[in-house]
């Protein structure tokens, strides 16, 4: 800036008093006042007035202001303390400029002519006038004007939009009277302010621009002057424009709507917050929601109607609805039944619930829904939904849905429902209950039933233990260790993921395998007569055993015999006999007395004088003394037993 003269360039080309930028060719632009004329400049130089134009001849804007203006940065904004325009000399104003480029490379510029360089960004007012600015060559700032005179209405500094509150304030020179004070919106009296020298409009709407004033009656000394202010320009800037509906004008019958909204917010306030709303033939639909955007899924026919939306201010101060918009649900016809079933793949054992669904692809309502089994004449149900609590035996079969809007008609394909059965009835083949087959010779038996679906596994028992699994059991020579009691169980497994198990139990089959030839037949006749001898004696000697036994407890029970009588004494002869070869054993036994006194037995010592007795040196004859308790009849069991 230093150097450059003070008067030959342009400031910049203003329109209203503002620094304006805009495509050449576009509407035309008047020189500031005093602005000399010169030639056009270069590229990327200043711009000047044409040669010989005047304050209100039009001035076409260069290239060179074009690349000025929107080529370079922000132009910068003057700010006013206290915040009231017009400014009063009387308030101690104070002017700042705020911009790009350092706070000491501001130009000011009053009245239209350059005033200061290179000065502070901002300093106190003393003369009245308008000001504006300029930092770092990137245009000039928007202009304030400081008054000095009287009446002067003031209004609130900074831009007004929309639902905003202004204050006007109608002022004098500090020591002047003023009454009767009034205020007028163009040529419409406002009337008086219910708070003295100042007027609140809010919210404030479109309508509300346009050009202030106030009167007052001034009194001076005795005299008496109505006063009128200068008018003041309010201009009350949109928050946001009319919003625009879009959404398709038709569409088929079950298809989404989608409904935007359409609006902007003003650069101004470029964050404030919009609430949405959406209509259909003046009853709300959606919102309040921040989203310019409703999705409505799946519209019926009573969706057409007309539709719109509404913008409003976070408060609701401003308000603004869109054009209703008409759009029309078209009908479909059904089409594309399906139909599935819970458990998945149709297949239900016997006695488990199954469940049928039905859903259609396409198809505005009402719609109505029944369904048939082949086979079945009427209906089996109504609804997109068929129950069948516990399955029988006969719900096997091929299953439709139909699906209807009342003018025409939809079927699905079929559904195979399949009712598995639990096994039953096992049996072996060949059937009889018992076989006797050779030893060596090959042995085939088959298990089987009677009803159950597949899959069906077979195990084989032989006296309750596994031997073989499958249904055949082959036994190509078969031993006596095949012997015994076979069984088959068969097991299928139901529901889903096989969560029922069912099993039947084959009636037993005896296996008897006999030895091969006479001579074995013979061998096992004589080893089972042998064994039936043992089993009998055996008896016997279990038999007398329990005798002895109970002999000996009746002895030790029985009363002790008097001391002073003698035991009776009982003698028995066992008489060796020779045996072939030599050798000498016991032939047989004599268990009748040798001698029998009919008082009192001998002792033993009295054999050696019996006439009847061998002599003890024989050695063929044995004696033995037997003893029984005094007063007990003989018997034969009391030799036998004790000989042994």
């Amino acid at each position: 800036m230093a150097g450059r003269s003070p008067l030959s360039p342009c400031p910049a080309w203003a329109r209203a008093g503002r620094a304006v930028a805009v495509a050449e060719g576009s509407v035309p632009q008047r020189c500031r006042h005093g602005a000399s004329s010169g030639p056009a400049p270069e590229p990327g130089s200043r711009c000047r007035c044409p040669r010989a134009a005047s304050a209100s001849q039009p001035c076409p804007l260069s290239l060179a202001a074009q690349s000025l203006g929107l080529a370079g940065a922000p132009s910068p904004q003057l700010l006013v303390e206290p915040p009231w325009r017009p400014a009063v000399l009387w308030d101690r104003v104070t002017l700042t400029c705020r911009g790009s480029g350092t706070a000491g490379d501001t130009t000011w510029y009053k009245d239209g002519r350059l005033w200061w360089q290179e000065r502070p960004q901002n300093f106190t007012v003393n003369q009245s006038g308008t000001y504006e600015c300029d930092r770092a060559g990137n245009g000039l700032s928007p202009s304030v004007t400081v008054s000095d005179g009287w009446p002067v209405l003031q209004v609130t500094a900074g831009p007004l939009l929309e639902g905003d509150t202004v204050t006007l304030r109608c002022r004098s020179r500090q020591g002047i009277l003023i009454t009767g004070l009034r205020f007028y919106h163009g040529e419409k009296d406002l009337g008086k302010s219910l708070w003295g020298s100042e007027l609140s409009l809010s919210p404030l709407r479109l309508q509300h621009s346009g050009q202030y004033r106030c009167g007052a009656w001034e009194n001076w000394w005795s005299s008496r002057m109505w006063l009128q202010s200068e008018p003041v320009s309010v201009t009350v800037h949109e928050l946001f424009p009319v919003p625009v509906l879009e959404a398709p004008a038709e569409l088929l019958a079950g298809s989404p709507l989608n409904l935007s909204c359409l609006s902007s917010r003003s650069p101004l306030r470029p964050l404030t917050p919009l609430v949405h709303r959406f209509y259909r033939d003046g009853r709300e639909l959606g919102g309040p929601q921040g989203s310019p955007q409703l999705l409505l899924p799946a519209l019926g026919l009573s969706g057409s109607g007309n539709y719109s939306c509404e913008v409003q201010s976070q408060g609701g101060a401003v308000r603004k609805s869109s054009a209703p918009l008409r759009v029309t649900v078209l009908a479909v016809l059904p089409s594309v039944v399906s139909v599935w079933s819970q458990p998945p793949g149709a297949q239900v054992a016997l006695g488990d619930p199954l469940v049928l669904n039905c859903a259609v692809a396409a198809g505005t309502g009402p719609l109505s829904f029944s369904w048939h089994r082949e086979g079945s004449g009427t209906p089996l149900g109504t609804g997109p939904r068929l129950q069948l609590p516990s399955v029988g035996d006969n719900d096997s079969g091929h299953y439709r849905c139909r699906v209807s809007d009342g003018d025409s008609v939809a079927e699905s394909g079929p559904l195979n429902v399949t009712v598995l059965v639990p096994v039953a009835n096992a049996t072996i083949s060949p059937g009889a209950l018992g076989q006797q087959v050779r030893a060596g010779e090959p042995v085939r038996l088959r298990c089987s039933v009677q009803v159950g679906s597949a899959p069906v596994t077979f195990t084989w028992l032989r006296h309750g233990r596994e031997v073989a699994r499958g249904p055949l059991l082959e036994l190509a020579h078969v031993g006596l260790a095949h012997s015994g009691t076979y069984q088959c169980v068969a097991t299928n497994q139901l529901g889903q993921d096989g969560h029922r198990v069912f099993r039947a139990l084959s009636p037993e089959l005896l296996l008897e395998v006999t030895a091969g030839g006479h001579g074995h037949t013979v061998a096992a006749a004589v080893g089972g007569s042998l064994l039936f001898l043992l089993l009998l004696l055996a008896v016997a000697a279990g038999w007398r055993r329990w005798n002895n036994v109970a002999a000996r407890k009746q002895q030790e029970r029985a009363p002790p015999a008097p001391p002073e009588e003698e035991e009776e004494v009982l003698y028995s002869r066992v008489v060796s006999s020779q045996r072939p070869g030599g050798d000498t054993g016991l032939g047989h036994r004599d268990t009748s007395p040798i001698a029998a006194a009919p008082t009192q037995s001998p002792r033993p010592g009295a054999l050696a004088g019996s006439p009847r007795a061998p002599t003890l040196q024989d050695p063929r004859v044995i004696y033995a003394e037997l003893r029984r308790p005094h007063g007990r009849p003989r018997e034969r069991g009391d030799i036998d037993g004790d000989v042994l």
